[in-house]
């Protein structure tokens, strides 16, 4: 039998700016101390969600910075790859905090490895940290939150998916079935009202992308639409969307590309000043220059 929700109409705040509604509410996010992950957790700071920040080694600088913006904010030593630190991650979030309405699935790691060189070991640390460990947290959440019939999951994916690169088997099969798994969550969670959604980050500067610079850097951003990589913060107004049972309160099992147009796969056959002259406006008669 469906659940109806009673939806609220979204207010706006002093500044025309609108409340998404999750003032009050808790969230824990894995690989929340750093990268895209510490950037959702600014966005979600900003409107008011008590925060868990789960890493392997919590700083104290992130905690206190979070703090400072007007929200309790606690780090939980996890490492998620293990699925027993990933039950007590939880555990340890709902006994500080009191409850946990949304799940940010975002730790993620690669040890990229060519076909022939690839090795049990690299295979199964990709895979436990980026693929196990969303399974893990989302099982320990999505009994919290059955048993509230309320809850909002947002998973971290990857345009890996739809760019294959070379050496990256193991990392493209985990954010793939990332996917898989939101869908499926999705489909099982929606009797309960809790909703599972996906962000697709394209090339952001983080710690795990640090040492990819010089020239494949710059190949990469021709081939990025917007040519250029993403900031982490600019990730965290599309998890407000997603995680906003006002803004998004009919959204689910859906996956919101924030990757700059990387996922269109642009042939890299015009100059950007042949692509603007496409579309410029059409000179006034009489205005300096010729047509070709």
């Amino acid at each position: 039998m469906s659940r109806i929700m009673s939806i609220e109409p979204a207010r706006v705040r002093p500044g025309g700016v609108v409340d998404a509604g999750l003032r009050g509410k808790t969230a824990l996010i894995t690989g929340g101390a750093s990268g895209i992950g510490l950037g959702i957790a600014r966005a979600l700071a900003r409107e008011g969600v008590d925060l868990a920040l789960a890493s392997r080694a919590p700083d104290p600088v992130a905690v206190e910075d979070l703090r400072r913006l007007g929200v309790r904010t606690i780090g939980v030593a996890a490492d998620v790859s293990r699925e027993d630190q990933v039950v007590q991650m939880v555990r340890e979030t709902i006994d500080e905090l009191g409850h946990i309405d949304l799940y940010i699935n975002n730790a993620a790691w690669a040890w990229h490895r060519p076909i022939t060189r690839l090795d049990a070991e690299s295979w199964a640390r990709t895979i436990d940290t980026n693929l196990s460990a969303c399974a893990w947290g989302s099982r320990e959440v999505a009994r919290h939150m059955v048993a509230r019939r309320s809850g909002s999951i947002l998973i971290i994916g990857s345009t890996a998916m739809v760019t294959p690169l070379y050496s990256e088997t193991a990392y493209r099969v985990s954010k793939t079935g990332l996917m898989a798994m939101m869908e499926v969550l999705a489909l099982e969670l929606a009797p309960f009202g809790i909703r599972v959604n996906m962000i697709v980050p394209g090339h952001f500067v983080t710690r795990m992308t640090a040492g990819f610079t010089g020239q494949p850097l710059e190949i990469l951003k021709r081939q990025i639409p917007l040519r250029r990589t993403g900031q982490p913060d600019e990730v965290g107004p599309a998890a407000v969307l997603l995680l906003s049972d006002t803004l998004s309160p009919y959204t689910t099992g859906a996956a919101l590309m924030v990757d700059g147009g990387l996922h269109l796969h642009p042939l890299p056959i015009y100059s950007d000043d042949e692509i603007v002259a496409m579309n410029a406006p059409p000179r006034a008669p009489g205005e300096a220059g010729t047509d070709d």
